[in-house]
């Protein structure tokens, strides 16, 4: 049966989790309001050791891929990257708003997540979770100005950031669901799915997916 181990340190709702066979054991909360680097491979341990499992027994390794945290989507994508080429296991780097589309039941599914400085990361994904447009950071009304005139269902922890915006674009046709705020057991999922289909790539293709340029891109001057 196939073992899969599951992270998500992109936010500071980290979490972690174990599938066997596509189901899911366990999804255990990993909160750090400090970072992820000194708590997860404790947390990872502890994890396997309360299911008898072996980092050698696991099968593939998948982590969270963004957008969210710089330093958190590249801590957690280095410890899945170096398991994966140690032990020679498939890796599977899963986006954020990839893995809240999964929690939906429409044709169309919008999943968004709060990208602060007055912005979203949003996306738009079909039933099967193929992507319908690339992944963006835009001013809530201009993400929903950007969906097109379609029976929508949003998809989110929280609608906070998008409800003045969404008052004011008046589409009645839009579902609204909410989804936990931890993701490591739909980035699981997911990675099962691949992995069914051959499509977990090796450690070195498992790459991030930051959606936003960096504070150090965005605020740099060329010379």
């Amino acid at each position: 049966m196939t073992r899969i181990l599951a992270i998500d340190t992109t936010s500071e709702h980290g979490s972690m989790a174990l599938l066997e066979a596509g189901r899911v054991l366990e999804e255990r909360p990993m909160p750090s309001a400090d970072g992820y680097g000194h708590v997860l491979f404790p947390q990872m341990e502890d994890l396997l050791a309360s299911h008898g499992w072996e980092l050698h027994s696991v099968d593939c390794f998948a982590a969270a891929a963004g957008p969210g945290s710089f330093t958190g989507i590249r801590v957690g994508l280095a410890a899945v990257k170096g398991l994966g080429e140690a032990l020679g296991k498939p890796v599977c780097a899963v986006s954020n708003l990839q893995a809240l589309a999964l929690f939906g039941t429409a044709p169309l599914r919008a999943p968004f997540i709060d990208a602060r400085r007055g912005e979203v990361y949003g996306g738009l994904y079909t039933a099967e979770l193929v992507p319908v447009m690339p992944e963006a950071v835009l001013p809530p009304e201009r993400w929903l100005a950007s969906l097109p005139e379609a029976a929508i269902e949003l998809i989110a922890a929280g609608f906070g950031c998008l409800e003045a915006a969404l008052a004011a674009c008046g589409r009645p046709n839009w579902l609204r669901s909410t989804a936990p705020r931890w993701l490591a057991s739909a980035i699981g999922r997911i990675a099962a799915r691949r992995l069914a289909a051959g499509q977990a790539g090796d450690a070195i293709r498992a790459e991030a997916n930051y959606v936003r340029l960096s504070d150090a891109e965005l605020f740099s001057k060329p010379l």
